[in-house]
């Protein structure tokens, strides 16, 4: 953990207990519920969410749950005095079985499954594998060993669908294909050289590589809740070697030293939190939180842009901390993930 992530971490700490809280209650909320799916006969229809996603059917949609899984295996990891560790290993026991897990990888395993989470919800369940599969925890060898299944599904669908990808999409939602790589990579890592980590490398390369000039002032869009600008830097900053990210960067926003584009330094207005798009402005400042922080740790120490992200950053995440717990149900069933992501 970097120093900037550790601070964040030591500044939450007193949320964390909260957070957990809030994360077991929402796993557990089957209702409200938003499922796509693509009906092909009738009958073909699931009459619950927990009926075709028994372990990811909770959190209004399945990889808002995913995302709620990672949380609490990331606090039980990085805060384990601070959080109910007895609630939150007794609730993943009961969730992450062998059989539970072997329905949700025949669920993404279909076309359906697969093509509404591609590649938000791939990249966030492969997040939740990689903290299990590197924690030296007797529980969570077992839940790695349930999850299993799932991860390698979604390692081959990430390995059919790379090579048909001509273009990324750089959208401010689930679509990014940044961020969805950036979540999944990992995981491919726990394993370099090996065949998904050098599909998601080779695709990052091959779309981002030789980008410059991001028109990051035209962000925000009304609904996003992640920056294609700052979510494409944050990928670029883990991929490429330390001493050839400063001059990439310089070429993608050359205006950072200087504050600009201005609209990617101040935080995003949230007029209605009940509004579902709306609502996803809470989240586009957290994310960008995180994504100023990791340039900021990834730049080097001397580098005038250090202090100019850090403190984007923080003016950031101040606008939206305040309503990751207590707010309307289309904010509290998932903005927590990107709290924790400031220390991730």
């Amino acid at each position: 953990m970097s120093d900037l992530a550790a601070g964040w971490l030591d500044r939450l700490r007193p949320e964390l207990a909260g957070y957990a809280r809030l994360a077991l209650a929402n796993i557990d909320r089957e209702f409200p519920a938003h499922i796509c799916a693509t009906v092909t006969a009738p009958g073909d229809f699931p009459l619950r969410p927990k009926d075709r996603n028994p372990v990811f059917y909770g959190s209004f949609d399945w990889h808002s749950c995913v995302e709620m899984f990672w949380l609490l295996v990331r606090l039980l990891k990085a805060a384990p005095g601070d959080v109910p560790g007895d609630d939150i290993r007794a609730a993943l026991d009961a969730r992450l079985t062998p059989e539970g897990a072997a329905a949700e990888a025949d669920f993404m395993a279909a076309p359906h499954g697969a093509a509404t989470e591609r590649p938000y919800g791939w990249g966030w369940a492969l997040a939740l594998a990689a903290e299990l599969e590197d924690w030296d925890d007797q529980d969570a060898r077992r839940w790695a060993a349930s999850l299993r299944p799932l991860s390698l599904t979604l390692a081959a669908n990430f390995l059919r669908w790379l090579p048909l990808a001509t273009y990324p999409l750089r959208t401010g939602v689930h679509t990014n294909s940044s961020f969805g790589i950036s979540r999944a990579l990992r995981y491919a890592d726990l394993r370099p050289g090996g065949e998904l980590s050098l599909a998601l490398r080779g695709a990052a390369n091959r779309w981002f590589a030789a980008d410059r000039d991001y028109p990051g002032g035209w962000e925000p869009s009304g609904q996003d809740f992640l920056s294609p600008a700052l979510c494409e830097a944050e990928l670029m900053a883990y991929l490429l070697p330390r001493e050839d990210f400063p001059g990439w960067l310089a070429r993608f926003l050359p205006g950072i030293a200087d504050g600009e584009p201005a609209a990617l330094f101040s935080p995003a207005v949230v007029t209605d939190s009940s509004d579902g798009h709306i609502a996803h402005l809470r989240g586009l400042n957290l994310s960008r939180a995180w994504c100023w922080r990791r340039l900021a740790e990834t730049l080097a120490p001397d580098d005038p842009r250090v202090a100019v992200c850090a403190r984007a950053a923080r003016v950031h995440a101040g606008a939206s901390l305040g309503y990751v717990t207590g707010d309307d149900y289309m904010v509290g069933h998932w903005l927590a993930a990107y709290a924790v992501l400031l220390f991730s």
